[in-house]
């Protein structure tokens, strides 16, 4: 597993951490206004964890396909960083 994927599965297991907490939390019949600030803490973690994911997935897939280290292949994969922050 490559070390970004590796970094992608410890946010996911602090996620999964705080989502056992909001379990006790409504069992233990905490106000709701706190579990749902809490869910969308996790809701917030899980989908920046999957565009991580998706982000990396497609750099290195140009990576391979550009063949990683030219100045064009370099040009094109920070092109798309670059746009990719605003998905």
């Amino acid at each position: 597993m490559p070390d970004h994927h590796a970094a992608i599965a410890r946010r996911l297991r602090r996620a999964n951490g705080h989502l056992q907490t909001i379990i006790e939390m409504i069992e233990q019949g905490r106000p709701c206004t706190q579990v749902a600030q809490q869910l969308q803490a996790v809701e917030g973690a899980i989908e920046n964890a999957k565009k991580a994911l998706v982000h990396d997935c497609i750099s290195q897939s140009l990576e391979r396909s550009l063949g990683g280290s030219g100045p064009k292949a370099q040009s094109a994969l920070r092109d798309f960083r670059l746009i990719a922050k605003y998905l």
